[in-house]
């Protein structure tokens, strides 16, 4: 098999596809999952903590890897249009990968709050966006009600082709490990992610008695419906990704966690803004949501409620911090201005070393 093969290709016998599936490809997956022995100490230590980066994906983000399956069984079974809904990383990925394919792409976005750099990238692809006046799961309604009446191929996460090419997460964590993780900690916006990698899980684990490992699902608490145990209304929250008040997975999210003898749990903007400069600090930059899992696993540890001595520990992180850098670019201090003197640099750089 190629170094380069999309996940596709890499794990076509163990994904539930149909014969008529033809191959669209970024040679998306393969993300690195990296060791962060310094964040691990600085929670705690004495545990094992890795990062999988998935904001490594060609379009920043892990919906790279539902996409190539949801299009490739569009684009198979003759669709030319496909749609979704969307508060950025869906569109981006659902418009590069329908380009990809010469298919049209069409993404209906909830009023505000949605990334530049991720509506960019839709736009950018070739997308046709339509902006509606309500929230996200107003837009998902619309996308689903007009696939029923119209040939237009949904591509949101209640695809389950989606979730078929986001479990192959879950099998390069395990390739890259030898093994399953004791935890996995993961952001949940629309419960379709931590609900393919429990999908992956289980699958290793009937197929090759691999360990299961617990989850640990983290929301936002301003969009926190797992959590609260009902849907909400006008969810808030910086981290956009995980902007949504009524996850279209929720119920199979809430199984994962039990079934795995984990939890889903929230965590405060504080947390989540205050994670990803800690990320940063160690060479990862991710948008806010991605911070989401790493705040979740803090939390649980600085209140006591999870013992991770002698663990290995993996935490996703969704999405690249080039996707929503409105955060970083607000709050950050205006360059240093000096003259092209030698002088002037050596002076502040002794100034500042100080």
């Amino acid at each position: 098999m190629s170094a380069y093969a999309g996940v596709l290709e890499r794990y076509k016998p163990f994904l539930k596809i149909p014969a008529h599936t033809r191959t669209v490809t970024l040679l998306e997956g393969n993300t690195p999952l990296i060791p962060v022995p310094q964040l691990a100490e600085e929670l705690g230590g004495g545990f094992e903590l890795y990062i999988k980066f998935e904001g490594m994906n060609p379009t920043g983000s892990f919906k790279d890897r539902g996409m190539t399956v949801a299009i490739s069984e569009a684009y198979g079974g003759g669709a030319k249009s496909v749609i979704c809904a969307s508060t950025g990383n869906t569109a981006a990925s659902a418009a590069a990968y329908a380009a990809r394919a010469g298919m049209r792409s069409i993404v209906i976005i909830p009023a505000g709050k949605v990334a530049t750099g991720k509506l960019a990238g839709a736009v950018a692809y070739g997308a046709e966006v339509i902006q509606i006046d309500g929230s996200f799961d107003d837009a998902l309604n619309l996308v689903v009600a007009i696939s029923e009446k119209y040939p237009i191929a949904l591509v949101n996460s209640l695809n389950p082709y989606r979730l078929e090419g986001q479990k192959t997460a879950a099998f390069e964590i395990v390739d890259s490990l030898g093994e399953s993780p004791d935890w996995l900690a993961l952001p949940v916006g629309n419960a379709g992610n931590i609900s393919a990698y429990w999908m992956g899980f289980t699958e290793l684990h009937a197929r090759e008695n691999m360990a299961l490992p617990q989850i640990l699902g983290v929301q936002a608490a301003g969009a926190a419906p797992l959590v609260l145990g009902h849907p909400v209304e006008h969810p808030e929250t910086v981290a956009t990704a995980i902007r949504i008040g009524k996850p279209a997975r929720g119920e199979q999210a809430l199984t994962a966690a039990e079934e795995s003898h984990g939890r889903i749990i929230a965590v405060s903007d504080d947390e989540i803004l205050a994670m990803q400069k800690r990320l940063a600090a160690n060479g990862i930059w991710v948008e806010p949501a991605s911070a989401a899992g790493v705040a979740g696993l803090a939390h649980e540890l600085r209140e006591g409620k999870i013992n991770l001595k002698g663990k290995k520990v993996a935490a996703v992180c969704t999405g690249h911090g080039m996707k929503d850098p409105d955060i970083i670019t607000r709050e950050m201090k205006k360059p240093t201005i000096l003259p092209a003197e030698m002088n002037a640099l050596e002076d502040f750089l002794a100034r500042e070393g100080k």
